[in-house]
């Protein structure tokens, strides 16, 4: 079996700074079939992208009436992408139900960012836009292996495998005028290097009534830094953490379609090469401790779960556009709950949806309290979904944020919420050709997509103001597209 697929699509979007976004996506894949139980697999997927942007724009000047919403200050905002990988896998698996599975990748791109969030604050002659630069080599190898497993009346599955990925990264930040680099700030190269091992172990006791998940997996990270602007913060360091998962379900009757369930599982994030370096003191890995507990009920045409959630994170990571590092800013900790359920309506329509409130988010071991910022509260989705109608399927969806703070410590200081609905269909001509159209923004609202609270002065002569910053959301917006088969779907 095989395919290949290329997409294109470009958009000037609603900005008076025109978008000119611009992508191309190639995408083949070729999958050979060696024996009656084992097949070999080729991946290519590669893409170009290119746009300008009109960035975030300050929100007491578009209240104010001296820019538009869809306006800009700095006109060069934007980036270009260009991205490739191949990949190859392999399965095999045997009458007793053993699986081999492993899948190798090599990977290249190169990423360039302009942007300029402060406009003049820094520099009241060239102004502060800044030029991010990141290329990066990436090579990958995975190995996994599942057996099935009885002992008795009870069974499960064994699971193990082995993990490598690596990162040659050359990164890069610049000041710029007019996308044109004039001073280096920072430059330098990175290895980052990742191995891993884990198993996992399931069973199924007391008559399919309780199932039971357990694992645990090792990452180890290395990181090598050469810095070109600053040798002294060269050098190299590693560490290594254990995250173990344990999952359990319990049916306490087969007669109810009812299921308790308990999930814990522990997860990790690497520092930024570079900090790991020049701050080898502080941790170099962060971990997320997730537990959650609920039910959940499932009878023929509807579903329906509930749960409530826990998160600790041993350090919260802030991304820093000064330099393009991340920072660490102390523990944290988080709990909500959950619900969603879906419901089939008859043979073409169904009605899904979906609510989380996060009830309190802050840093542990802060007084007064700091709260997490920059985040909402509360998200919710819902949407009816027609399926194969005369060749007809499509969606109608909903979504829906709360307003959230801007402000660890200042309640007041927060973000607006809002209220989407979009609408998409995609229609069969006939065996060779698809029709595709979109409405986004159904109802034409007007919203920001992205708030952050900073200080920034727009022009050289203007004065200092700490306010919101805002990226608009599109307005009502109509898409058509084409999708053309040169060979029959299968």
């Amino acid at each position: 079996a095989s395919f290949i697929a290329f997409e294109h699509s470009q958009t000037a979007g609603p900005f008076e700074n025109p978008l000119d976004y611009v992508r191309d996506n190639l995408t083949a894949n070729l999958t050979i079939k060696l024996s009656e139980h084992s097949f070999l697999g080729f991946k290519l997927n590669g893409g170009l992208n290119g746009f300008r942007s009109s960035g975030q724009i300050p929100l007491d000047e578009v209240a104010a009436g001296h820019l538009d919403r869809f306006g800009f200050i700095d006109p060069d905002n934007g980036g270009k992408v260009r991205n490739g990988t191949i990949a190859v896998y392999f399965k095999n698996e045997d009458e007793s139900g053993r699986i081999f599975k492993a899948d190798g990748f090599v990977a290249r791109s190169l990423f360039d960012l302009w942007s300029n969030f402060t406009f003049f604050l820094n520099d009241d002659v060239n102004g502060d836009e800044v030029q991010q630069h990141d290329s990066r080599l990436q090579q990958g190898v995975n190995f996994q292996y599942l057996q099935p497993v009885k002992i008795g009346t009870v069974g499960g599955v064994f699971t193990a495998g082995a993990n490598f990925h690596a990162n040659q990264i050359n990164v890069g930040l610049d000041r710029s005028i007019g996308r044109n680099p004039f001073e280096t700030t920072t430059k330098a190269k990175a290895k980052v290097t990742n191995f891993a091992s884990y198993f996992q172990q399931s069973f199924d006791l007391f008559d399919h009534r309780l199932h039971l998940d357990f694992g645990l997996r090792y990452d180890y990270f290395s990181f090598k830094v050469n810095d070109l602007v600053n040798p002294m913060f060269t050098g190299q360091d590693g560490e290594g953490k254990f995250q173990p998962k344990f999952n359990l379900a319990f049916v306490p009757t087969h007669q109810l379609p009812i299921t308790f369930h308990f999930n814990y599982g522990r997860g990790i994030t690497s520092q930024d090469a570079r900090s790991v370096v020049q701050q080898p003191d502080n941790p170099k890995l962060a971990t997320t401790d997730f537990y959650q507990t609920g039910v959940s009920f499932n009878f023929q045409r509807f579903s329906f779960t509930a749960s409530t959630f826990l998160i600790d994170r041993s350090n919260e990571q802030v991304y820093l556009p000064d330099d393009g590092s991340i920072e660490l800013a102390g523990p944290s900790r988080s709990f909500g709950i959950e619900a969603k359920t879906s419901i089939k309506l008859n043979r073409f329509f169904s009605f899904n949806g979906g609510v989380t409130q996060v009830l309190d988010a802050f840093y542990r071991n802060t007084n007064p309290r700091i709260y997490l910022d920059s985040a909402p509260r509360l998200t919710a989705n819902t949407g009816i979904t027609l399926s194969d109608w005369q060749g007809l399927t499509g969606s109608v969806r909903f979504r829906h944020i709360n307003n959230y703070r801007l402000d660890g410590e200042n309640e007041k200081l927060r973000a607006a919420g809002f209220d989407i609905v979009d609408l998409s269909g995609n229609k069969r001509l006939n065996q060779w050709l698809d029709l595709n159209f979109s409405i986004d923004n159904l109802t034409n609202k007007r919203y920001f997509e992205t708030q952050n609270y900073f200080a920034s002065r727009i022009s050289p002569t203007a004065p200092i103001i700490s306010r919101i910053h805002v990226t608009p959301g599109y307005p009502i917006t109509f898409t058509v597209g084409l999708t053309i088969r040169f060979g029959a779907k299968n």
